[in-house]
């Protein structure tokens, strides 16, 4: 079996009138020009926190009580919790009525290593500075150095020009302690790449992301999203077999055919949507 190159990552300047555009951003995706990491990393230890103060079933409201008025995060001041919230909002939606919120409550595990790299693929499809910075990470070789002047130009093809010198230092810091805190890359002033090592829960999130983006089939385990994964193709199916039997995926696989599926945990709604018949 062999995979066709990636499809591209979701395009940041679609048209929001499109209906592939509509579809994505209704799943979860955030589009466009702007991100959090302007100002922030992909705030890992604020959201730890909160998953493991909040039940996977409640309501978005619960999280908002329980960083502003619990002050579960342990922020200063009421101003600082509410733009914390605001923040996490921006990258993780914090709302089960969000399909790719709900599914990342769905494969978190009391793992920090393989919650690290579920949070990357969340902030990922919803922050577009930091989708844009994938390409000069993931395309390094293990122990090759991260080189700013290519996540630089990444960023500004992205941004159009308008990140002016100051913003696009900070953007580049925070999408590097970003990789960082996912474990795509190590060290401090000099920034390394390494290997991750994912568990079945990234893959079958990284597989409901190819999903959402309408990848079927193999196609799948060739997305973007699979590859920030470091996996071999042998792996990846085996780790898709576990994720099986975790319940996060629908997977067959026989005579060459792969057919993965979210029937079981879509709502009728929601498969229409990902069916693109609405």
């Amino acid at each position: 079996m062999a995979f066709a190159m990636p499809s591209p990552w979701p395009e940041l300047c679609l048209d929001k009138n499109s209906a592939q555009a509509q579809r994505l951003e209704r799943v979860g995706f955030r589009l466009g020009d702007k991100g959090t990491h302007t100002s922030r990393t992909m705030m890992l230890e604020e959201l730890r926190v909160l998953l493991r103060e909040i039940p996977p079933e409640a309501p978005r409201t619960a999280y908002v009580e329980a960083a502003v008025a619990q002050n579960v995060l342990r922020k200063r001041t009421e101003a600082t919790r509410k733009l914390t919230v605001q923040r996490l909002s921006e990258l993780y939606a914090l709302d089960p009525s969000v399909p790719v919120f709900r599914f990342l409550r769905r494969c978190w595990r009391d793992s920090e290593t393989q919650n690290s790299v579920l949070a990357l693929l969340v902030a990922l499809a919803r922050d577009p500075l930091l989708r844009a910075t994938a390409e000069p990470v993931l395309g390094l070789r293990a122990g090759e150095e991260l080189r700013r002047q290519e996540v630089a130009q990444s960023l500004q093809e992205v941004a159009s020009g308008r990140l002016n010198p100051s913003t696009m230092d900070k953007v580049v810091r925070n999408a590097a302690s970003s990789w960082t805190q996912s474990g795509h890359l190590r060290g401090r002033g000099h920034k390394l790449r390494q290997t991750v090592t994912p568990g079945p829960g990234a893959v079958g999130l990284a597989l409901f992301l190819g999903y959402a983006e309408g990848e079927r089939g193999e196609g799948l385990l060739g997305t973007h999203w699979m590859r920030a994964l470091d996996l071999t193709r042998d792996a990846s199916l085996a780790f898709c077999g576990d994720a099986k039997r975790l319940g996060l995926v629908d997977l067959n696989y026989g005579g060459g055919v792969v057919d993965i599926s979210f029937a079981a945990y879509l709502t009728q709604q929601e498969k229409e949507l990902f069916l693109g018949t609405r």
